[in-house]
């Protein structure tokens, strides 16, 4: 592992002829190395998340898990965690350094929070997307402040690209929960439902369970229950769009996608301008 990551970490050098911002900076040793950071803390959570759901596949493939247990897929992510660790403080770049180490307090802060609230039908959606944010958003709006710092930004950039990568990480993950309902297991690469049925109330269920009908009432019975009936899970399923959850997520996705639209304005026109729009536009295609 560690001569493989050395590899990985050491072939090339700064990509030349190419912009990265539209600060005008062409792409430099050190976006690139934090590109590579950041999908390797990307990874490790993936990881580690795996051993806590339990799951045996993830994208159509056999979770690490699943093929040599708990122990070596802890330490698997553990490794990929202290790789990146070692690769950021080589960046020397003191504001960068603590933007990406606060991720990985994050990361644990969001699995402390998802564990402790497993089939709390009381969950608010503000608790919902605070967990959404430790878990997913944090990464992404640190990465897009600290490719902003290596581009030489001013501080109202930097703000505006953290802020950015805050909303746009809120809408993919309200879009990631929003597909774990429509999508089939082979389409998802996991079991359709996995989060509702270990517990993980996301922002469907959220909404639905706000709805006041008797579906409502129906699917909170259920929940309560933790699916101990056959087919309870199925029934919850429908009963999620039969109360309109999947509809106002998709309205939530959107209403996160906005506001990571919005920030971009203090940005110059040009092609990276484009793509940071585009890859909003990239997030919310998922659901239609």
């Amino acid at each position: 592992m560690a001569a493989g990551a050395e590899a990985k970490f050491q072939r090339g050098g700064p990509t030349e002829g190419r912009s990265c911002a539209p600060w005008g900076v062409d792409l430099t040793t050190e976006h690139r190395r934090l590109a590579e950071i950041t999908e390797m803390i990307h990874t490790a959570s993936l990881v580690h998340d795996d051993v806590l759901d339990e799951c045996d596949t993830r994208r159509g493939a056999a979770t690490i898990n699943s093929m040599y247990g708990t122990k070596v897929a802890v330490l698997a992510g553990d490794y990929l965690f202290a790789q990146s660790s070692w690769f950021l403080a080589n960046l020397d770049n003191l504001e960068v350094i603590k933007l990406i180490s606060q991720v990985i307090a994050d990361f644990a802060n969001g699995e402390i929070s998802q564990a402790s609230s497993l089939f709390d039908t009381s969950i608010t959606l503000e608790q919902y997307k605070d967990k959404s944010f430790y878990k997913t958003a944090s990464l992404i709006a640190a990465s897009c402040r600290s490719a902003a710092v290596f581009s030489g930004a001013n501080e109202e950039e930097k703000l505006a690209m953290y802020n950015y990568g805050k909303h746009l990480g809120l809408a993919f993950q309200v879009v990631d929960d929003i597909l774990d309902f429509t999508q089939t297991a082979e389409q998802l690469g996991k079991p359709q439902g996995q989060d509702l049925a270990s517990g993980n109330l996301t922002a469907p269920v959220i909404f639905a369970l706000q709805h006041g009908s008797p579906a409502s009432t129906e699917l909170l019975d259920i929940i309560n229950s933790e699916f101990l009936e056959e087919d309870s899970l199925k029934r919850a399923l429908s009963l999620v769009d039969q109360c309109g959850g999947l509809e106002t997520s998709r309205a939530l996705a959107r209403e996160e996608a906005d506001v990571a639209l919005r920030c971009l304005d203090v940005l110059s026109e040009g092609p990276s301008k484009t793509s940071l729009q585009q890859m909003v536009d990239y997030v919310l295609d998922r659901i239609y």
